[in-house]
């Protein structure tokens, strides 16, 4: 029991004696008349009232505190029970009133107005009475259940996952103090798994990029399943760190994965910043994927620029070139694998194609190459620096128009390129056309411009081999 209901106990108990004792004074001030009555309260029925109103206050404090500790069906009982008791000794006495003869009897007859001859006042009483009786039940039950009420859009809100609230407040009594614990326990159980839910996906997104959530229709891990597919039209990047390969093979196991990982967490944010995301690591390569081919233009040069950067950091070791393929074509995002093992992955030609433009980057000491396809898809306001290279065999049976980006040379040799670009192509194309003479020709002027263009050194070769 709690202290403060000890110190209500007592205050109870100490009052009661004195409001029983000093009752005799009170009554004595009420006087019946044949109209009614009269009231001359002295000093000691004034007391006696303010006594009485006292005690009234402790033991309402304390029945108050005594349904707290009830259940729901006892609260009920006991809180309207003495209501009750007051509304049958009301229509017991109202009945009966008008046969007795007292002086008392007579006072409440002449203020009800009412008499044994008048049962009309008599019913009109018995009415009102009971309509108060209800309404006080009605307003006094609206109240106690009022926390069975919140428990109802507690427990609609629980089940649409809507919570909010830290802890519920439901009541005051023990049963609903029980109720309130299960449900805040309940709340916090729920909370608990929706975070959890939350950092799986955020830890999922580390293995599963968002945006391919995106381009599925899906929200969450929890909702793919094997199968789920998509075509849609995408550009495609393909980067390998050149010489990293070397590089690695000086190290020992931990120092080259620590050092492909450290341009490869270089390379990822850039992807990410330009609304890409990677599809695939590669050992020293990695295979992103964009919805715009000028998202993937932009990301290239950014790419090769930052490896340039970190070159420059690790000047105790061979520098690492960035070398790039894009290409823009149809691509199927989808799940693949079984049940109990599955995996993201785009399926497509576009993949074998994108890894054979890094194949020609090598083969012609180029950084960043992209087909006619990424050029077609282009928005017409984009503006970069860039010369054909000629149509290519990138597959058995297959020529792929291809053009390099020159936005990643120095700025003199840019300069040169950009100045010499229709020479450089009108070359390319006497090449193409099997004029493998005049194409010598050309490409020998050109070396000795730009004697560092290793795509016109090749072809120059190449040209002079097909001469003969």
């Amino acid at each position: 029991m709690k202290l403060s209901t000890k110190i209500f106990i007592g205050l109870f108990i100490l009052t009661l004696v004195p409001a029983i004792y000093l009752g005799q004074f009170v009554m004595a001030g009420i006087k019946p008349t044949a109209n009614g009555f009269t009231i001359a309260f002295d000093v000691w029925g004034y007391v006696g009232i303010g006594v009485m109103v006292l005690n009234a206050v402790f033991g309402n404090i304390l029945f108050f505190r005594f349904l707290r500790t009830q259940t729901l069906s006892k609260v009920l009982f006991f809180s309207t029970m003495p209501l009750s008791v007051v509304y049958g000794i009301s229509l017991f006495l109202l009945a009966d009133v008008g046969r007795y003869n007292t002086e008392l009897a007579t006072s409440v007859r002449a203020v009800l107005n009412i008499s044994t001859t008048n049962t009309y006042n008599t019913i009109l009483w018995a009415v009102l009475i009971t309509v108060l009786y209800v309404a006080i039940i009605f307003f006094q039950y609206l109240y106690i259940c009022r926390p069975v009420n919140k428990i109802e859009k507690i427990v609609s809100r629980l089940g649409d996952g809507r919570m909010k609230e830290e802890n519920f407040n439901i009541g005051k009594s023990k049963q609903f103090k029980n109720v309130e614990y299960g449900l805040n326990k309940i709340n916090y159980n729920y909370k608990d798994k929706d975070n959890q839910l939350k950092q799986t996906n955020l830890e999922a997104q580390k293995f599963i990029p968002k945006q391919f959530f995106k381009f599925l229709g899906k929200s969450s891990i929890a909702e793919l399943e094997l199968g789920n597919q998509v075509k849609k039209t995408a550009t495609t990047l393909y980067c390998d760190l050149s010489s990293a390969t070397e590089v690695g093979q000086t190290l020992s196991l931990e120092e080259n994965f620590n050092f492909i990982n450290s341009y490869l967490n270089v390379i990822s944010p850039i992807i990410r910043k330009y609304d890409g995301f990677v599809d695939k690591y590669l050992g020293d390569g990695i295979l992103a994927v964009f919805p715009r081919p000028d998202n993937a233009v932009n990301c290239a040069h950014a790419i090769v620029r930052v490896i340039e950067n970190k070159n420059r950091t690790n000047r105790n070791l061979p520098p690492v070139e960035a070398r790039i393929g894009v290409h823009t074509g149809e691509v199927i995002f989808g799940i693949v694998g079984e049940e109990e093992r599955k995996s993201p992955t785009i399926v497509s030609d576009v993949l074998n194609l994108v890894s054979k433009l890094e194949d020609i980057n090598n083969f012609l000491h180029t950084k960043i190459i992209f087909s006619k396809s990424v050029l077609n898809e282009l928005p017409t306001k984009f503006r970069f620096n860039y010369r054909y290279l000629g149509s290519l065999t990138v597959d058995e049976g297959i020529n792929l128009p291809l053009y390099e980006s020159m936005e990643v040379y120095s700025r003199d040799r840019k300069e040169k390129l950009v100045h010499l670009k229709g020479k450089f192509e009108n070359a390319v194309r006497l090449y193409n056309d099997r004029r493998y003479a005049e194409s010598a020709r050309e490409f020998e002027e050109l070396l000795r411009l730009v004697p560092e263009d290793k795509p016109s050194y090749i072809y120059y070769n190449k040209a002079k081999e097909k001469e003969e």
